[in-house]
């Protein structure tokens, strides 16, 4: 074949399909400018509610303005616009999908000849999707498509998700009783007890820090069972994506390849795309994809703040409190004589109405006026870059900590549920990066860790996540293993042709 022959021969077409939620679409997006930046087209498949969330709030157009091979495609995840899709509801998003999303999938294939923009692009030749959308594989298989799973959490939460049926037979879980709420937790002593059953994790896990969806008190839960069931299927996939990298994340890594062979570990992919742009001599300015409007207000406030001075507190997308976790938060924050920058979403308390939320919202600014700020949403990469912050309060979502561990911030950890509360454990015990306090939310306590990592331990804990922040440059670097896995990903996706 000539090279003007090859030149004229569309590239590889890749269809990628997050779960509709703010951190899932984060990590695709980076993914899919990652290929777009090698020449391949891409199709991001949204659901209709996440694409006008980002088209309201975000970037998107002027983000990929400069890759004309990127497109988005929609279907609807199946709930009503009103639907919250935050707290443990964002399951409902899940057994929606399931449920209605088959059907959609297929018909999109079908009517649109595999997304070819009418013979203008190859039609699809490889699906990467996220790991619990099985429902797209019996249409891929029949056009002879193949897929690739893209779990979008830590490496050290999804192997426990893999190994719930081990952790089954052996009793572990469920882990919930009858009746319970989220606070027994804390008192509940035999949440403390080591997890056996998790090849590699033996003397890491303990009950409580199992991913939160093992906290059911029936096995046959709608929710557990289909995020059970969905996992074990990764092993049919053509190929494995994970955001991690080898130097963070190796033994649980190792663990895994045992059952996927073909995995790529190409994270962080957030500085990845950073380093692939800079490397092109392409502008590497932030482009948002939140699903909520930014407030810049706050990076005003940072900059009149002294260095490594502010506690940046944040729970992420979709986490929800009671208006008693709001306040014990406070007067921790507040007692802990510490500046603070805390984001609180309105959609984030429970029961509360708009003049409600807008009074207490009030009550609290009084309160943090000479050390503290308070604001809706904020740019977090850039509010994480900023020198006056020193260390993270966070969630623990996967996002967040690879982006804590990339800068070099401490991290103090109040997980909520899913993938966060094993997240929080490695943070805590096994990269000795932080403090975990799951499970507590109480005022004194939360007090004593914000000194402590801002204070008492702080020299520690920054010299050991410095150390894993050069690790982590070291491997998006030419030669390093995420850089390399990024090439041997391109290169099947090339070879799908």
């Amino acid at each position: 074949m000539s090279n003007h022959d090859a030149a004229a021969k569309p590239p590889p077409h890749v269809l990628i399909f997050p779960v509709p939620l703010q951190g899932h679409v984060n990590s695709m997006l980076n993914l899919a400018e990652l290929l777009c930046l090698s020449d391949l087209h891409v199709t991001m498949l949204l659901s209709d509610y996440t694409h006008g969330r980002l088209l309201r709030h975000a970037s998107l157009h002027s983000r990929f303005s400069r890759h004309p091979g990127f497109r988005v495609a929609t279907i609807s995840d199946g709930l009503p616009d009103d639907h919250p899709r935050v707290g443990e509801r964002i399951l409902d998003i899940v057994l929606s999908l399931k449920e209605v999303g088959g059907a959609q999938f297929r018909h999109l294939m079908e009517s649109t000849e595999g997304l070819s923009d009418g013979g203008a692009r190859r039609r699809v030749t490889c699906l990467i999707m996220d790991g619990v959308l099985s429902f797209a594989v019996p249409v891929v298989e029949e056009m002879g498509i193949p897929y690739i799973y893209f779990r979008t959490i830590s490496a050290c939460s999804f192997w426990p998700y893999f190994c719930i049926q081990e952790m089954i037979d052996a009793g572990e879980v469920p882990l919930k009783g009858k009746d319970e709420d989220k606070l027994a937790y804390w008192e509940k002593k035999e949440m403390d007890l080591i997890v056996t059953s998790v090849p590699g994790m033996e003397n890491i896990l303990r009950r409580r820090d199992i991913p939160g969806f093992c906290r059911v008190d029936d096995i046959d839960d709608p929710g557990f069972q289909a995020i059970k069931t969905e996992t074990k299927k990764t092993v049919k996939a053509t190929a494995f994506i994970l955001n991690t990298f080898e130097d963070l994340e190796g033994p649980v890594l190792d663990q895994i390849r045992k059952h996927m062979h073909n995995m790529y570990s190409i994270g962080p992919l957030h500085t990845h795309l950073k380093a692939r742009l800079e490397s092109k001599g392409m502008e590497t300015s932030h482009h948002s994809s939140s699903f909520w409007d930014e407030d810049r207000s706050c990076i005003a406030w940072l900059d009149s703040q002294p260095a490594n001075s502010v506690i940046y507190v944040s729970f992420g997308s979709i986490t929800i409190l009671t208006k008693d976790e709001l306040f014990e938060f406070w007067y921790g924050l507040v007692n802990s004589g510490q500046r603070f920058l805390w984001v609180v979403r309105p959609d984030s308390i429970i029961g509360f109405d708009s003049g409600n939320w807008n009074e207490t919202t009030k009550e609290l600014e009084e309160g943090t006026k000479s050390r503290g700020y308070m604001v809706g949403w904020v740019p977090q990469h850039e509010v994480l870059h900023h020198p006056a912050i020193g260390a993270f309060f966070t969630h623990s979502g996967w996002n967040s900590t690879l982006e804590s561990i990339a800068i070099g911030l401490p991290m103090l950890c109040w997980s909520y549920f899913a993938d966060q509360t094993t997240n929080s454990r490695y943070v805590s015990d096994v990269w000795k990066i932080g403090l975990d306090i799951k499970d507590t939310c109480d005022r004194i306590i939360i007090e004593k860790m914000i000194r402590d990592v801002m204070e008492v331990r702080r020299d520690e804990f920054l010299q050991r996540v410095r150390c894993l922040a050069e690790l982590a440059k070291k491997a998006i670097s030419e030669g390093g293993s995420s850089y390399s896995n990024l090439n041997r990903l391109i290169e099947f996706l090339e070879s799908t042709v």
